[in-house]
């Protein structure tokens, strides 16, 4: 049975290939924008990760969340620097922030169970 994280990148997969099925131009220049606003700049890829990690989680947005996290552990970020990070959205975001906070320890955890395993 596959974890939930590997059903989420799947399902968002899926998610992007009809979304992208379109000759709206909207659309398809709008996730060209997502993608090259977290590529270098004056900020780093990486720290963008956190910034992303950061918004997703006062925005309350788990799929954003996920996709961040994946971001920031492929981008060499550590436990504890991510776990800062996610203090600081539970500080903007308040307590509201913390079913997030859980759901991001939990894809956290699988995140680094399969990064230590490659």
């Amino acid at each position: 049975m596959p974890h939930p994280f590997e059903e989420f990148r799947a399902k968002r997969q899926a998610g992007n290939d009809k979304a992208l099925d379109t000759e709206n131009l909207l659309t398809k220049r709008f996730f060209s924008l997502d993608k090259q606003a977290y590529g270098d700049g004056a900020l780093d890829s990486k720290t963008k990760e956190l910034l992303g990690l950061v918004a997703s989680m006062v925005l309350r947005c788990n799929d954003c969340i996920d996709y961040h996290l994946e971001g920031a552990v492929k981008a060499g970020y550590n436990k504890q620097e991510i776990d800062e990070a996610m203090g600081v959205a539970m500080l903007v975001g308040g307590s509201i922030v913390i079913p997030h906070l859980r759901h991001a320890a939990e894809s956290l955890e699988f995140l680094f169970s399969e990064h230590s395993a490659s």
